[in-house]
């Protein structure tokens, strides 16, 4: 149920609680939602969160990823799933499979090509996003990963409002800047009684292929104390990886994620902090 004490439009809204939260589909049984947002662009969020779902997919949990970013989408592409297209049933909407097994729907799988922009309007968005809720056939899930898009308007406040999300992760970078706009993201989730999973920091440093020193570019490692400073905790540090990124384009997170244990840990912490 909706929580309107901590709803931004609390004495505005005509609704009642019952009818923020909304039932998904007959179809759909989901256990846990994992929100993973960033509030600045850019961070490689959709990246983490890709390889994140892949990581417990591996573990043997039935996952899907559901592609919140309506006018932005990244998740096809990094999944190899870019120029497919969805259809539907008398049940609802079915979402694509990756190589893997892992469930996703996006907006990109909706659009008649894959560069066709939605030029759409806050309602209109926000709309979207619930139907990917209530249409999209999700089946039996353990874990529904929803990538939002950056900032704190109207698909992250539609997400909290209507789906019972079990917890939010952070991403963040470790400039000043970044960690200021993402300490908003962690204030809305507070304010929508969200439990902060906790903050993952992306970008953190370069890593030596020969040797495996590690050289800070922006700076001597201040993570922790960033995630503190947010009440958060520190879920991790990711190198800027350039085989992620290329793996990424290519449509292989997957495939990264099986060749790699950069996510082992950090999924360890999201997992156990939300039992």
């Amino acid at each position: 149920m909706a929580n309107c004490d901590s709803c931004p439009s609390k004495g505005k809204c005509s609704s009642d609680k019952e009818s923020c939260m909304i039932e998904n589909n007959p179809k759909s049984n989901v256990k846990n939602i994992i929100a993973v947002m960033s509030g600045k662009g850019g961070v490689g969020k959709s990246s983490i969160t890709g390889a994140l779902a892949s990581e417990v997919k591996a573990r043997g949990f039935s996952v899907g990823i559901l592609d919140a970013d309506i006018t932005g989408p990244s998740i096809p592409r990094i999944f190899g799933l870019n120029g497919e297209n969805a259809y539907a049933n008398e049940e609802g909407i079915i979402p694509l499979t990756t190589a893997t097994g892992i469930k996703v729907m996006s907006m990109n799988f909706l659009t008649e090509y894959e560069e066709q922009a939605v030029i759409w309007r806050g309602p209109l968005i926000a709309g979207a996003v619930k139907q990917f809720w209530t249409d999209v056939v999700w089946g039996d899930l353990d874990y529904l990963f929803v990538d939002m898009p950056p900032g704190t308007g109207d698909v992250p406040l539609t997400v909290m409002q209507v789906m019972p999300v079990t917890g939010v992760v952070m991403v963040s970078t470790p400039q000043n800047m970044v960690s200021m706009i993402v300490a908003k993201a962690v204030n809305m989730a507070e304010k929508m009684n969200k439990k902060v999973i906790g903050v993952i920091e992306n970008m953190s440093y370069i890593e030596c292929k020969n040797c495996g020193e590690k050289t800070y570019i922006f700076g001597e490692s201040s993570a922790e104390k960033a995630a503190k400073k947010v009440g958060a905790d520190l879920l991790g540090e990711l190198p800027l990886d350039t085989e992620m990124a290329e793996l990424s384009e290519e449509g292989k997170i997957e495939l990264y994620v099986k060749m790699n244990d950069r996510f082992k840990k950090i999924t360890d912490n999201v997992l156990e902090k939300i039992k």
